[in-house]
């Protein structure tokens, strides 16, 4: 029996993904629950297990955009691998042992207009590539041995054969003589290999981060308010109780719990910051979601911690420390991004010592947090070096003023400073 690999609902707005990678290859032995393939949205990353154990049997190639809920694979529960029927059958063989060194099976042929490339080149050496990316390679008349691929394995993709396109090399007559012509107008001692570039088709998320930071420049009065904090107090505090609190819970007191508290009890005195504007309206949220910026290979996310003002220091360490595995692991789901009404970015851990943080639209206001550096400050008249950390507060002037956004920083840095406060609530 067959059971069909589709593409799972990732999200109500979503509608389609990029099929991002095959984690197993087409005839390899898969078992339940075991991570099969990633795709890739507008908004996460996420690895798809199989549903049940069996042979996989791979129907769309990675790279390719499908529809949510669309068939990109079977599983054969029988357990043995289909051998390839002499009629052009839906399973690939194995490789016979008997074969030549380049000779390798092509992909099930389900394609019908589905044919070689143009110029005649030998069949047995062009990449491993799906019927769709065949036709479009014999469209343009490119030899699909000369295109280098980035798929897994390195399988061929649309998105390689437009950038074989786009460079010009799909006429060797024509890249020859554009090669000839380059060379003599070079001057002596000109190393063209120094001036190579690699041209990337963005990813879903890159272009979603990319456009939502534009919105957020041009459809908001963005301004950024700093100050500076002692963490002297915050920092003793950590080294004197970090055994017992790992002992306890299990994780690191970290210095992001310190200041997603500390921002819970600025937003509750300052409700403006935690609002947004929807329309001519204001929308004041009566709790308190906040983002917490985490960096990937991929790009930036903001996992949400749901209600944080019921959440303890623990509670909020582990949760941070979850989403950072599943961001690691492709496991962040869209529920996990969604609904947050404050953000917070630590660009210290980076080594930033001050920047200007952008809106995380809808929100209303970003806490900005940066490295922490010993310097010389004044303290009672005498100057002194003291641990001090650069915070910037951007807001959206069109809902917050100007005196809520420097007072609600200055609280969270009197938060910070006196960490006691936030626990007696004063």
């Amino acid at each position: 029996m067959r059971v069909e690999i589709k593409v799972p609902e990732v999200g109500e707005s979503i509608q389609e993904a990029i099929l991002a990678e095959w984690l197993k290859n087409d005839g390899e032995r898969i078992e339940k629950d075991e991570p099969v393939f990633v795709i890739e949205t507008d908004k996460v990353t996420l690895e798809v297990p199989a549903s049940e154990s069996g042979t996989l049997e791979i129907l769309v190639a990675a790279g390719e955009t499908v529809a949510i809920g669309a068939v990109v694979g079977k599983i054969d529960t029988s357990g043995a691998a289909a051998e390839k029927k002499p009629d052009g059958g839906e399973a690939a063989a194995e490789p016979s042992e008997k074969a030549g060194a380049g000779d390798v099976d092509e992909p099930p042929a389900r394609d019908p207009e589905s044919k070689p490339p143009k110029d005649g080149a030998d069949e047995r050496a062009a990449p491993v590539v799906p019927p769709s990316v065949r036709r479009m390679a014999a469209e343009h008349g490119i030899d699909l041995s000369r295109v280098e691929g980035t798929g897994r394995k390195g399988q061929v993709t649309k998105e390689d054969v437009v950038l074989h396109l786009k460079s010009g090399q799909e006429d060797d007559k024509d890249t020859d003589a554009v090669a000839e012509a380059g060379t003599e107008k070079q001057p002596p001692g000109h190393d063209k290999a120094q001036e190579e570039t690699t041209r990337k088709r963005m990813s879903p998320i890159r272009r979603t981060i990319a456009s939502r930071l534009l919105a957020a420049k041009q459809n908001t009065a963005m301004l950024t308010t700093f100050n500076e904090i002692d963490m002297g107090r915050v920092k003793s505090i950590r080294e004197e109780f970090k055994d017992a609190f790992f002992k306890r819970h299990g994780v690191r007191l970290g210095f992001m719990s310190f200041f997603v508290k500390a921002a819970v009890s600025a937003l509750q005195e300052f409700p403006v910051v935690n609002a947004e504007i929807d329309g001519d309206d204001m929308v004041y949220h009566h709790y308190y979601h906040v983002g917490i910026a985490i960096g990937s290979e991929k790009g930036l996310v903001v996992p949400v911690l749901r209600h944080a003002d019921r959440l303890s220091f623990a509670q909020v360490e582990s949760r941070i420390v979850e989403f950072a595995d599943k961001v690691k692991n492709n496991r962040l789901a869209l529920s996990d991004l969604e609904g947050g009404t404050f953000s917070i970015t630590n660009g210290g851990i980076y080594g930033s010592l001050m920047s200007t943080p952008i809106l995380n639209m809808p929100q209303s206001a970003i806490l900005g947090m940066h490295k922490i550096e010993d310097r010389p400050v004044a303290v009672d008249g005498q100057v002194v070096i003291r641990p001090m950390m650069y915070v910037a507060l951007s807001y959206d002037h069109r809902i917050v003023d100007g005196k809520d956004a420097v007072t609600f920083l200055r609280r969270i840095k009197e938060f910070i400073e006196n960490p006691e406060r936030m626990i007696l609530e004063i």
